[in-house]
């Protein structure tokens, strides 16, 4: 059967504004010339005119957190706890089933920066779509972020997903959702204005924390979301299996039947 897929994920790439600067992902590339001398290490005698064109393998070194690049967060990251109280997943422990299934698309790119979405906004947005929630739809959020990413002002872009919004979809039995944001929640800089103005601890990570009610995962970081309609495809997001980890990173992709 015919099948087109839209890649989701963005690039792990260096040197780009991707994250905060003391989370930057660094990647070294040791290039076909360079590793000449790994490769001989395993065959004693072996030197560069015995190889083709003198090559030996490419080989990159990473230093990332899971956090880098299009990833899966795990309930574990948002806090110790969820589901009221059961000790929270971690990225080992997600049930796979919640990581393959059908997308939906709210477009919320009308939305300006820093605004934190309403469980009406959600509901709203479902109707205009004519689209009705189904346990384990995987739910992505198209923000204004998205078309900013690796410029200097991605951390600030996008609106931000609130609690009652977050709670409204795992109400209806979603378990992971997405966002071309950095963060699923509002941008840290436009919270702590807000936080500066109230003093009110809830309003911190307020979507993030929903998972303490209701466990759940979210990507961050995707890309392409413009080029969905709002359903009819399915979302195939399976994390990197890390012992005890926090987050996982994804190769999140939506698959259509045409």
């Amino acid at each position: 059967m015919p099948r087109r897929l839209v890649d989701l994920s963005v690039a792990l790439e260096a040197g780009i504004a991707s994250d905060p600067p003391f989370m930057l992902p660094e990647i070294t590339y040791h290039d076909h010339r360079s590793t000449v001398a790994q490769m001989a290490g395993f065959f004693p005698g072996l030197d560069a005119s015995d190889l083709p064109g003198g090559e030996g393998w490419a080989v990159e070194t990473l230093e990332i957190s899971t956090h880098n690049g299009t990833h899966l967060d795990a309930p574990y990251h948002h806090h110790s706890t969820m589901n009221r109280g059961e000790p929270a997943a971690t990225i080992d422990e997600v049930p796979l089933e919640w990581c393959y299934s059908r997308g939906v698309k709210l477009d919320f790119r009308h939305l300006p920066d820093g605004h934190v979405v309403s469980a009406d906004e959600v509901a709203a947005e479902l109707e205009r779509i004519g689209h009705a929630l189904e346990p384990l739809d995987i739910v992505l959020i198209n923000t204004r972020a998205g078309a900013r990413y690796g410029e200097p002002d991605y951390l600030q872009a996008g609106c931000g997903m609130g609690r009652e919004a977050t709670l409204y979809l795992l109400e209806r039995g979603v378990r992971v959702t997405g966002t071309d944001a950095w963060s699923w929640d509002a941008p840290f800089s436009h919270t702590a204005r807000r936080w500066a103005e109230t003093h009110d601890p809830s309003i911190i990570w307020e979507g993030h924390r929903a998972s303490i009610e209701i466990g759940y995962c979210h990507m961050e970081k995707l890309t392409n979301l413009e080029q969905l309609p709002p359903s009819g495809y399915l979302v195939a997001c399976f994390p990197a299996k890390i012992k005890r980890a926090s987050a996982g990173f994804v190769r999140a992709v939506a698959l259509f039947d045409d």
